[in-house]
Parts: structure tokens; sequence; C-alpha cells
């Protein structure tokens, strides 16, 4: 295998219109990123596309991991961090399969924790505005304020913490109890930032432009949703009650 200091989990399910398509985008890129899939048992053949593209082009950079049922969005990333860690990655990356996330911003994100130093760097819609494409306004709205509250609960000062468009420092991922993490939905990605936050680890926002999917369905809900607004409120208690973990020396 042909190593790299970077890997991009991808979770998938029923996108076999983009699997293949994004896989390439990120493989185009001048920084050699490898790529893990988690696909949640698609029934319409994400998981075979990528078995093919390993088995024919890209089997020293393209990774899968099925799993049986769809368990979660935050279940697939716990899963692709521990396997990012035990293969020795130093930078790990989320995305999006869809396009929403631009692969021509993988290294941005990579140059703040790379070159710059801060422990993760998240591709922030709202840091300098709101700057998404062709998301309805209402769902727009409920975003952004969402965000909003995360921050006058919290206290926490990012912009965009429900952004799925991150990467962490591989000191980060192993700091973190994964185990520990609660939230199975956009809720994880509010968690992990403020778990993140409260250690002590530098956060960046760069900012980003999400262009809704083309192709393919959401798998957005408002159980997501509700799962992030009020689990806000205990994640506020932890910040005041649980004891983190220690910054860990560099």
């Amino acid at each position: 295998m042909e190593s790299s200091d970077s890997i991009v989990i991808i979770p998938t399910y029923n996108e076999k219109e983009n699997i293949e398509k994004i896989i390439r985008a990120v493989f185009t890129l001048a920084h050699r990123f490898h790529v893990l899939v988690i696909d949640d048992g698609s029934p319409d053949g994400t998981a075979s596309i990528v078995h093919r593209m390993i088995d024919t082009e890209f089997a020293d950079r393209l990774f899968i991991i099925e799993r049986s049922g769809k368990l979660g969005l935050g279940t697939a990333y716990i899963t692709g961090f521990k396997w990012a860690l035990q293969h020795s990655y130093d930078y790990i990356f989320e995305m999006d399969a869809d396009f929403s996330h631009d692969p021509n911003d993988l290294p941005r994100l990579y140059a703040a924790t790379h070159d710059e130093g801060f422990d993760v760097a998240i591709g922030s819609r709202y840091v300098s505005g709101v700057n998404v494409v062709n998301w309805p306004i209402g769902r727009v709205l409920m975003s952004y304020f969402a965000s909003k509250y995360v921050r006058i609960v919290t206290g926490f000062k990012v912009h965009d913490t429900t952004a799925g468009f991150v990467c962490y420092r591989r000191r980060v991922l192993a700091t973190i109890p994964l185990d520990e993490v609660r939230f199975k939905g956009y809720g994880f990605q509010i968690e992990m930032k403020y778990t993140a936050h409260q250690i002590g680890f530098r956060i960046k926002e760069v900012p980003v432009i999400f262009v809704n999917r083309r192709e393919g369905v959401s798998k957005m809900s408002g159980g997501i949703f509700s799962e992030a607004f009020f689990g806000v409120m205990r994640l506020r208690l932890d910040g005041w009650l649980r004891k983190y973990p220690k910054m860990p020396a560099e």
C-alpha cells in the first residue's frame, strides 16, 4: 500500500449516483489522500461499486467497511475513526458522499491542521455569512439557528457546530473517549467539536460553500435535528460536571 498521512472517511447509504464520482474527485487532488467508505448495507449496490474500484484501480488507497443496516452517522464515523487510528493516519477527515462538500476544499482543511498547527479544521458554512446553495430556506434557517442555539447555550464560539466537513489531527481522536460519544445523528457533530474544545484543542473554521446534493436522496430528518437540539442541554451540563481527558503533549 502506498502510504499517506491523510484518510477521508465517507459514510454511505444508497449513494450509487455519487460514490464513484466523489472518490475519483478526491483522488485527482495533488495531495495524496486515502479514502475509507463506511457503507450501512446500501441495497442500491453502493458497496459493489466501491469494491469494483478497489479491485480494478485503487487497491492501495481505497478501503471499505460494510455494516449491516442503518446504524447512524455517528457510529459510522466512530468506526472509521478507530480504523484510521489503527492504521496510523495523522489527519482524519469527515466528508459527505453527495458533493455538498467540495473535495477541492480538502487541501484547505489539511493546511489548517498540517501547516498552521490547528487540531481541528471545520469546513464552515457560517463563519463568513451564510454560504449555502440550493437548500430550501426553511432548512437553511433551521441549520443556521441550530448553530446559534449551540453557541448561546454552551458558550462554544464555533459558528457551524453541525458541520460534517471536518479534519481532525490524530491526537484529537486518540484523546477523545470515542466509545463514550453518545449522539448518533447531527448531535454527534456538535458533541465531537464541543468535546475537543473542552479538552483544549485548537479549532479553526475554514469558510466553505455548501451545495445541496444534485443526485440521490437526502438522509436528513426531523429526529436528527431533535437529537441535536435537546442534546445541547446535556452537553452544557457536561461542561460543568464532566471530567474531560487531559490535553496530550505534542
